[in-house]
């Protein structure tokens, strides 16, 4: 990734077992919520996006990332969150899905987190409906939950080069 992110473990100073995953964690309106690393391709900065005519809502655009088109996902649009005005700390993840990549907007990056499967629950029923859909369940942590995204439901199921 280009930028360094701190790894830390959960509760425990001495992590055993190859149980454990790694989540790089941030923040959408708030909520923290979680990715796993190995989804993760890239944290950068905000880029230059081009925009697409006719794109759903959720798609800004597209970045050149070293020759390679990458379509951007607005997050808050895609969870149907109110609308951030203040970008300071706005980040993007690159993640990957069928051999295509996707860039994330999301409000700020966290630490990669390596979190104990006795932590995880299933997603509460409680929870926001637009976070439901792609929520894959829960780690609690000392002072919050952490919602883990199920990548690949963000994104298309099929590519254009299946289908051909």
């Amino acid at each position: 990734m280009s930028n360094q992110l701190a790894i830390a473990d959960s509760h425990s100073p001495a992590v055993a077992g190859g149980n454990h995953k790694e989540f790089v964690t941030m923040r959408l309106n708030g909520q923290l919520f979680g990715i796993p690393v190995n989804y993760v391709q890239d944290v950068l900065r905000p880029q230059k996006i081009a925009a697409v005519p006719l794109a759903p809502p959720e798609v800004a655009g597209l970045i050149n990332l070293r020759g390679r088109i990458v379509t951007v996902i607005d997050m808050r649009k895609k969870l149907s969150l109110p609308e951030n005005n203040d970008r300071t700390g706005t980040m993007m993840v690159v993640i990957e899905h069928r051999h295509e990549l996707y860039s994330l907007i999301v409000d700020s990056i966290g630490e990669v987190l390596k979190l104990s499967p006795k932590d995880f629950d299933l997603t509460p029923p409680n929870i926001s409906s637009a976070w439901q859909a792609y929520a894959a369940g829960v780690y609690r942590l000392e002072e919050e939950l952490m919602v883990v995204i199920e990548a690949s439901s963000l994104l298309p199921q099929e590519s254009k080069l299946e289908t051909v």
